[in-house]
């Protein structure tokens, strides 16, 4: 007897809950300033292509008042004040994500294409837990093992992307303020409204003048940004080609750098896994956002034994994946960010089929406005393929097989990444011999993408360097 699915109602999240400006200016120095001459960029909705605002293009003259509003206020208020007091001002920002959690969703949902329940249950819900966390620590510095007298840097230029937008502010902004610096933002451009309203939450919150500043624009906004000689530390989350070049544009200067990028993780499932479960995570792993994130587990690697049946109830469970309206609550897959990423989502995966590997997808119509890529799985992928290489940032899963441990992490490293992986497996013994010779920042074991405040995140090789969250990431504020 054919299984029946349930079919869900419409339940589609109200806009009320956010009020849209025709136009937004960027934040520098408390208020919301126009822009002198660098004209305006349009901020669209990936899931039907609305127009949903103008943002002002940062010029050179903003990005020159923000990085002195950040000096004088670092030098003036923050830098001098009690830890105990800026923690104060951290866990009222922290309060205020909470307080307007569903504004922020919806906003985030419209801006970026991901579904509400992903921003509403992840984004949002995180992004306050990192400011919470770190306004524990914003008077507690003396005693975070990184020596008894550990000071702010000064100014820091922080260009985060459009996966994450608001919870990549979070994990920037709230370590940067908790050890005493002062901040200039670059939100990406197709992502910048959740960032203007959390400068609108630093005013409510009556944070001093100048500490968080917000220019917005595209890359050369951030280029500006990260290149100006009064910038003391650069932070820079982004694919791993544009990090290549800031890294090489701030060596021989005296900032210091961390730099977060790409990866084609490893999701390594062993033939004593629990296959419910380890199918659970490998969707979690690269379909959750669309795949927009860093850390997917673009690549599953499954012991040979048991592959025809991983891969049978895979397919299965992803035919259970309803794609569609971002702020529908029963949507799994939303749109992809711009019509740039679907252009190299599609070209990436057009190559898999030129090169031999075959491509599955479960029916589905997809809307006919907005961008949108169906989930996507190829099996047949050897290394060689580019889809087993190159990070796609979309729903693409490549399948690849291994009979014995030794190959599993063989394959699992041979990658010019290193940002993240996953285990499967019953043993213990396997799970810790596994863990220990992957070359990987992060590596979950019977789970997947599971993010906490407290736990540092970052890479090894072109996956970048530093780490953000945890004690460690406070490393990166600090001299």
């Amino acid at each position: 007897m054919e299984e029946q699915l349930i079919e869900y109602a419409p339940a589609p999240e109200s806009r009320a809950a956010v009020t849209l400006r025709d136009s937004y200016e960027p934040f520098i120095d408390g208020e919301f300033a126009p822009v002198a001459e660098g004209g305006y960029l349009t901020s669209v909705n990936p899931a039907d292509e609305e127009r949903l605002a103008r943002v002002g293009i940062a010029g050179k003259a903003e990005i020159d008042r923000a990085v002195a509003a950040a000096r004088r206020a670092f030098t003036t208020v923050w830098r001098p004040m009690p830890g105990a007091e800026r923690g104060k001002y951290l866990f009222r920002i922290a309060r205020i994500l909470q307080e307007r959690s569903r504004e922020l969703a919806v906003l985030e949902t419209l801006d970026n294409g991901k579904p509400i329940r992903e921003s509403r249950d992840v984004d949002v819900p995180l992004a306050a837990a990192h400011f919470f966390y770190h306004a524990g620590w914003a008077d507690k510095l003396a005693y975070a093992g990184l020596g008894p007298d550990p000071r702010p840097l000064g100014v820091a230029a922080q260009v985060i992307p459009w996966n994450f937008p608001l919870l990549m502010l979070a994990w920037k902004v709230a370590p940067a303020l908790a050890t005493g610096n002062t901040v200039v933002l670059k939100p990406a451009e197709t992502t910048p409204l959740s960032a203007l309203l959390f400068a609108e939450i630093c005013r409510e919150a009556e944070l001093p003048e100048g500490v968080v500043n917000v220019v917005t624009g595209a890359g050369d906004v951030g280029s500006a940004l990260v290149n100006h000689p009064d910038v003391d530390k650069v932070a820079f989350t982004g694919s791993s080609e544009v990090g290549r070049e800031i890294a090489r544009n701030v060596a021989g200067t005296d900032k210091r750098l961390s730099l977060e990028l790409g990866g084609k993780g490893a999701n390594i499932v062993y033939d004593d896994a629990a296959v419910d479960q380890a199918v659970e995570g490998i969707v979690s792993g690269i379909f959750f956002n669309q795949g927009h994130v860093c850390c997917a587990g673009s690549r599953l690697l499954v012991q040979e034994s048991v592959a025809d049946e991983v891969l049978a109830r895979l397919k299965a469970r992803m035919a259970t994946l309803r794609l569609g309206d971002p702020l529908d609550k029963n949507t799994d897959i939303g749109a992809v960010n711009s019509a740039s990423q679907l252009e190299r989502v599609r070209d990436l995966a057009d190559t898999g089929d030129r090169e031999g590997a075959e491509r599955w997808s479960p029916p589905c119509s997809l809307p006919e406005q907005g961008y949108w890529f169906p989930p996507t799985v190829f099996t047949g992928v050897s290394q060689a393929h580019r889809i087993a290489r190159e990070e796609i940032f979309g729903p693409v899963l490549s399948v690849l097989t291994f009979r014995t441990p030794e190959e599993a992490v063989a394959k699992a490293n041979n990658t010019p990444y290193g940002l993240s992986a996953g285990v499967w497996t019953e043993k213990g013994s396997r799970m810790l011999w596994t863990t220990e010779n992957l070359r990987a920042g992060v590596v979950w074991s019977n789970t997947f993408n599971k993010l906490d405040p407290a736990s540092p995140f970052g890479g090894y090789k072109e996956s970048g360097y530093g780490r953000e969250g945890g004690r460690h990431g406070l490393e990166a504020y600090l001299g």
